[in-house]
């Protein structure tokens, strides 16, 4: 191509998205002069021009940034650019999604199991070296015990781990240590063990019992396993972090209710002054699996810390803690009591040097508690509520505050609070740009709220959430950009768009799966006794075979390949009135494995708009009934 050519175009291009920069502040200033609708509380002039100029990126550009939240009990993950905030796609992991067929095609029906919805707590992202790596994205599945893979190459769930044995409540993940050697695991619910075990609830103090645990990962395949379990007090194990750098070796975990109490929680479990961070040193629970110091427990190692000294210990923390967060240079851990003012900097080298020393002030069930004033570095004022603690790249740290519905900015080692921005409203957890790994970019921090209150067009009883985006390049925070989700986004990571390098389409040579097919003169339809299996293709605008002609009550397999080598070109399989619908993305093959229960025509049609004769991609499946077959037709 022409080289001025080039150019032009390129200046061409660079004049449009000017002219629509332009346009887009002449209309922020225009509306600037114009009456506020009563009773809403608008930005004050001057800073929403730089608020939309921040987070604006031009159509046909991209984001600097991914995010990745978590749906909730929806059982997705959400993803987001950054600083657009503009939603990309949903990632289904836990439950059936039937906008790309998740869950309907025999392979995620299989990985899915007995269950159809799930509760995704914490992404976690895999990290070389303390840094995000781009290569798998795992979730936590908080009501069914589950950990899963998706893999980054085609944001695809492609492994389930669970229900978990002796794991109750999985929210204390899924955090994984600095070369994604294990994903952390703790029980939010303490049980009798193993699970099916019974025991009044009035023996709970003595008969119930937590778990932490290591979930191991492959790190050429990414395939999960467990690796080991510790015993624990029955306390509520919240979230984690695992160490880096000096305290490298080491997971965290908080905890409350160390009451051991059962009933009303939020009086009973509230008693005392404070709760416990739990101190994990996970290369001597592999070590004791190496020298046999376990005993398994439902098919899985179980270390009982009395037996392993070194293994464990308990640092104390402000009451009814929720987040620990371990600064990048894995000097600090940061433990937040949402019933407190404060926030509390233990130093790593004197939780070290407390250990050699045995500066311990008691013990529960066997496990040594650390002397509080021996391993703090300072009580940081942050606010009222704080949970959750990020980082950004030149040594502030950034909590959340729910009961104050702020941000509060403060210095690492200093420990001085420089600055707050209010939040709408109940902020929960925040993510800042790679802000839990070794080197946190800054810049950007995203507001994951509880409560969005109105700040957006009403649609009835069921409200959204509310994400909101906030600048970090300068001394002050500002806030940019509110953005609004399904529920509910309890935690994000944030990586470089740069890092992640996804496929757009299956190759052929890639596609291993046995039943693959690449022409039309390979589809057959074979039949053996009461099973029709049928191999498909699918490319624009045609199924071949477009005609399936089975017996009622026969099991039909279908494996349908998608031919296509275009980026975008998806097709569908819809089946009327068999709730079947799977997407096959261009190079794949999925397996459609149903029973023809119901006889008569069924229409089957491409359900993913694929070229100007999508109308008419179709096909029948034609099912004769059983009294058809008895009188001898022919099929």
């Amino acid at each position: 191509m022409n080289m001025k050519n080039v150019k032009k175009k390129i200046e061409f291009k660079g004049l449009i998205n000017t002219i629509s920069l332009v346009g887009i502040l002449s209309l922020i200033l225009f509306s600037g002069c114009s009456k506020k609708p009563e009773g809403k509380k608008g930005a004050e002039k001057g800073s929403v021009t730089e608020a939309a100029v921040a987070s604006y990126v031009a159509p046909g550009d991209m984001d600097e940034y991914y995010l990745f939240y978590s749906g909730g009990h929806s059982g997705n993950v959400f993803i987001a650019g950054i600083p657009s905030m503009r939603h990309i796609a949903t990632i289904p992991v836990f439950a059936p999604y039937s906008s790309t067929g998740y869950g309907f095609d025999r392979e995620t029906k299989e990985m899915l199991g007995e269950f159809t919805w799930g509760d995704v707590h914490h992404p976690s992202l895999s990290e070389t070296n303390g840094n995000y790596d781009g290569r798998w994205l795992f979730v936590n599945d908080n009501a069914n015990n589950r950990m899963a893979r998706i893999d980054l190459r085609d944001f695809k769930t492609k492994q389930i781990l669970g229900p978990i044995p002796n794991v109750s409540g999985y929210h204390g993940g899924a955090f994984v240590t600095p070369n994604t050697e294990y994903i952390l695991a703790a029980s939010r619910f303490s049980i009798p063990l193993p699970k099916g075990t019974y025991a009044p609830i009035e023996q709970y103090a003595t008969a119930y019992k937590g778990v932490v645990a290591g979930i191991a990962v492959d790190p050429k395949t990414g395939e999960m396993s467990v690796g080991w379990q510790i015993l624990m007090p029955p306390f509520n194990y919240d979230l984690g972090d695992a160490g880096k750098g000096p305290s490298y070796g080491w997971a965290f975990w908080t905890s409350y209710n160390s009451e051991r109490a059962t009933g009303k929680l939020e009086v009973t479990s509230t008693q005392k002054d404070r709760d416990y961070i739990a101190a994990v040193n996970w290369k001597a629970a592999e070590q004791a699996i190496q020298d046999g110091k376990f005993k398994m427990m439902a098919g899985v190692k179980v270390i009982d810390p009395k037996e392993v000294p070194g293994l464990v210990y308990l640092i104390p923390c402000s009451k009814s803690p929720h987040g620990v967060d371990v600064s990048p240079d894995g000097k600090y851990i940061i433990g937040s009591g949402k019933l407190q003012s404060i926030t509390t900097a233990f130093n790593m080298e004197k939780i070290l040097t407390a250990i050699q020393n045995k500066d311990f002030t008691g013990e529960e069930d066997g496990i040594p508690v650390l002397n509080y004033d021996a391993v703090k570095d300072a009580e940081v004022n942050v606010g009222l509520g704080p949970l959750h603690t990020q980082f950004d790249d030149k040594g502030y740290a950034y909590t959340s505050l729910y009961v104050e519905s702020a941000v509060a900015k403060w210095k690492l080692g200093t420990w001085e609070v420089v600055d707050k921005i209010p939040i709408s409203y109940n902020i929960g957890h925040l993510a800042a740009a790679e802000g839990d790994t070794m080197s946190p970019k800054g810049k950007y921090l995203v507001a994951l709220n509880k409560l969005s209150h109105g700040r957006h067009l009403s649609v009835g009883t069921s409200q959204p959430e509310s994400s909101q985006l906030i600048d970090l390049s300068g001394e002050k925070m500002k806030l940019l950009y509110d953005a609004f989700t399904e529920p509910e986004p309890h935690y994000a990571q944030i990586i470089k768009a740069d890092k992640l390098k996804p496929i757009e389409v299956y190759k052929k040579e890639d596609n291993k799966h046995a039943e693959a097919i690449w022409d039309v003169k390979d589809t057959k339809i074979e039949q053996s006794e009461n099973h029709v299996t049928v191999k498909m293709v699918a490319v624009r605008s045609s199924f071949e075979p477009w005609r399936i002609e089975v017996n009622q009550d026969d099991l039909v397999t279908i494996h349908l390949t998608n031919i296509e080598q275009t980026t975008d070109m998806l097709h569908g399989f819809g089946l009327n009135e068999y709730n079947i619908n799977v997407v096959v993305d261009p190079g794949e093959t999925k397996t459609i494995e149903f029973v023809a229960s119901k006889p008569g025509v069924h229409p089957f049609y491409c359900t993913n708009f694929c070229s100007a004769l999508h109308q008419e991609m179709q096909g029948y499946l034609l099912v004769k009934p059983k009294s058809s077959v008895s009188t001898g037709m022919v099929r």
